[in-house]
């Protein structure tokens, strides 16, 4: 069970005097079982998370076929959780300072499996849409919350390494998605959807072994929970210990986002997220079309993708220890960069070697980078403001996906040179290159 308790009375706080913050705390801690539990079931929520993403991509036949939608009207349903998840996030971020970070993840994945529920069920094509954007706006919340709420539960030498390792469960549930589709959707893409849905009950292990935040409770003064949360993870803090809280800024305000204290960095969060965004997410979405285009079957194309995402798992954890060791920036740079080389080999690629080789190398690099963006970008701003500041960043990341892939899909249809296409993919990794420079490095410091 994930401890619990109320605050202590007056007597028994008069008798506490550490003025510890809570991240001096988190320096001193080991890594222990309570960590790697909790980091379990975060993991599996964020399989959940991966699989939402393209869940019905690879069903959209038998969709299009039952509602009797034509192509246009299928790419605006399968878009439409990508849609509800833009206006979610925002909506999300300020409950998530404000409400907690678990109430957040369980209630999120509660209304997600019942809204993606019903539109799996859904009888015509205008229900099946307004469902799945609903479903997008509820998902959009534990999407949000996930890392930074990992962030918070982690000691500081371990935070980087545990984050990005929490990244792998992204290829997982990818590939899990595309078994269960190959296997479920001959029956019917209803099955798949059901089974999709049926994840988010997923939120009841979280409301089970996964605590609150111990920073944002120390942060709404309730420094009781705070320390059973933090003993509970096996350091040994005092009963009736007090912490040291940050005043500045109030939680979930988005004024104070743009406040002089953070407003370079929070800016700087938004380019690095949008460009870096566009840059992979703009390649990723419309892989399988280019691959085609470059003479490979359907099938063939299936299954470049399932080996992309497999080799994108080692990258991950290189990512993760070469990050403790060098620090953020450095090792991002440096697998932006070759990021940005392997999509130019595929774009150039004259022989299906060269393409497979650009590719594998984009993947690798590129998924290793998001880990540690995905780490790095949490870490940057105060508890106080780091939910809604994410928030704020996963917008950025799901506008430009949306937008890309219009705007790819366009360039395409003018008959616009492959290469041409991925060199202007690969601009906006160069510009997410130059925009994460003044970033401070957070590796080895506390939280504020």
């Amino acid at each position: 069970m994930t401890p619990s308790s109320r605050d202590p009375g007056p007597a028994e706080a008069d008798r506490s005097t550490a003025r510890r913050t809570v991240g001096q705390v988190f320096d001193e801690m080991p890594l222990g079982r309570a960590h790697l539990v909790a980091g379990s079931v975060l993991f599996v929520t964020f399989v959940v998370e991966a699989w939402e993403q393209v869940g019905l991509v690879y069903v959209s036949d038998g969709i299009a076929t039952e509602l009797g939608i034509s192509d246009a009207q299928l790419g605006l349903a399968l878009s439409a959780v990508a849609f509800g998840m833009v206006p979610g996030a925002l909506m999300w971020g300020a409950f998530i300072d404000r409400l907690g970070r678990r109430k957040v993840a369980v209630l999120s994945l509660l209304l997600y499996a019942v809204l993606a529920l019903l539109a799996a069920f859904s009888p015509v094509y205008w229900a099946f849409l307004v469902l799945r954007f609903l479903s997008g706006v509820a998902f959009a919340g534990v999407y949000t919350v996930t890392f930074p709420y990992f962030l918070e539960l982690l000691p500081t030498r371990w935070r980087g390494q545990g984050a990005v390792a929490l990244s792998i469960g992204f290829p997982i549930g990818t590939l899990l998605c595309i078994g269960v589709s190959q296997t479920l959707g001959v029956v019917s893409w209803r099955a798949v959807a059901v089974v999709a849905a049926l994840a988010g009950l997923w939120a009841f292990a979280v409301l089970r072994w996964v605590p609150e935040s111990p920073y944002w409770l120390a942060k709404q003064q309730r420094h009781a929970e705070a320390t059973r949360v933090l003993r509970w993870l096996g350091s040994p803090v005092a009963e009736g210990t007090r912490f040291a809280v940050d005043e500045d800024g109030r939680s979930g305000d988005v004024r104070s986002l743009f406040g002089a204290r953070v407003r370079r960095q929070f800016l700087l969060l938004l380019v690095v997220s949008f460009t870096f965004s566009w840059g992979y997410w703009g390649l990723q979405t419309w892989l399988p079309v280019l691959l085609q285009g470059k003479g490979l079957s359907v099938s063939d194309a299936l299954w470049f993708v399932a080996i992309t995402q497999l080799v994108s798992i080692p990258g991950y954890l290189l990512a993760a220890v070469l990050t403790r060791r060098f620090g953020r920036k450095k090792v991002f740079l440096a697998f932006v960069f070759a990021s940005a080389a392997g999509g130019a080999l595929f774009g150039l690629a004259t022989g299906e070697t060269q393409m497979y080789a650009g590719n594998l190398v984009l993947a690798f690099f590129s998924l290793g980078a998001w880990g540690i963006w995905n780490t790095w970008s949490g870490e940057i701003l105060p508890t106080s403001l780091r939910g809604l500041g994410y928030s704020w960043s996963t917008s950025a990341i799901l506008l430009a996906n949306t937008i890309s892939v219009p705007v790819i899909g366009s360039l395409m249809d003018l008959g616009v040179a492959s290469s041409i296409t991925i060199g202007s993919i690969s601009a906006f990794l160069v510009l997410a290159l130059i925009a994460v420079l003044p970033l401070p490095e957070t590796e080895g410091r506390a939280l504020n």
